[in-house]
């Protein structure tokens, strides 16, 4: 039976990357996105091309607004069925000095990272769990599980996902859907367009296998952990880190 996947955060990074997979996979795709219409269209272009045959629904919703996401999901029920397949995966960073981050940077990263997760989650569950079935994953970050230096507010976002993560999985397991985490680490997205060469090699040099990580790497272990014959794998947290973090 054909599946239906929402993606949050679709139009970029890790997300795009996600979005092609499923397509791939043979998955029927909704993804929304925030404000970058073009790159929306972008990759529902590329999605087309990678998957003729497929069923793809682009959503423009703030992920930090319940009522936006509530409606995301409402549409992608009413135009292609399902989800069975969550992604959780929008997300914002911020790079600054605890003492440096204002209420509002607090409030921002929190809301779009880890209450956009919630809301996401809070949607989608009801037809998951009359239907006996689901997959929900959760794009976490390695911060997430060790704390990052002037990444306080989008350290602390991303460990929330993780104990939303494992909280939910034991509370959905009888229901028959699973919940997992993936925590990936130094991945080469826009999110890094900050960094200098330099760092990105000195980043790549700590790193044990010696470069940086590729969307493409984090969206196929999203597409393993949606499969059916995952049913087994549930509240762990999945590192894509090439060793960083062991």
């Amino acid at each position: 039976m054909q599946q239906t996947v929402l993606i949050t955060g679709g139009s970029r990074g890790i997300g795009a990357a996600a979005v092609l997979a499923f397509a791939r996979a043979g998955y029927r795709v909704a993804f929304t996105w925030h404000s970058n219409q073009q790159a929306a269209r972008n990759v529902l272009d590329c999605a087309r091309a990678a998957a003729p045959d497929g069923a793809f629904l682009p959503l423009q919703a703030d992920a930090a607004d319940p009522v936006q996401m509530r409606t995301a999901v409402q549409r992608t029920q009413l135009e292609l069925g399902g989800p069975q397949v969550l992604v959780c995966n929008a997300g914002i960073a911020l790079q600054k000095l605890f003492t440096d981050t204002t209420d509002e940077d607090w409030r921002r990263v929190l809301a779009v990272d880890l209450d956009g997760a919630f809301y996401a989650c809070k949607a989608v569950l009801p037809g998951m769990i009359r239907q006996k079935y689901g997959r929900i994953l959760l794009v976490s970050s390695m911060w997430g599980q060790t704390g990052g230096s002037c990444e306080v507010a989008y350290s602390a976002a991303k460990a929330g996902l993780i104990g939303l993560g494992k909280a939910l999985a034991k509370e959905e397991g009888p229901s028959g859907i699973t919940v997992n985490i993936v925590a990936p680490g130094v991945i080469d997205t826009d999110m890094m367009a900050g960094f200098t060469a330099g760092d990105r090699a000195a980043l790549a040099e700590e790193t044990p296998v010696g470069r940086l990580g590729t969307p493409e790497e984090v969206a196929r272990t999203l597409v393993f952990l949606a499969d059916e014959a995952s049913g087994y794998i549930t509240g762990q947290v999945i590192g894509l880190n090439g060793g960083l973090v062991i």
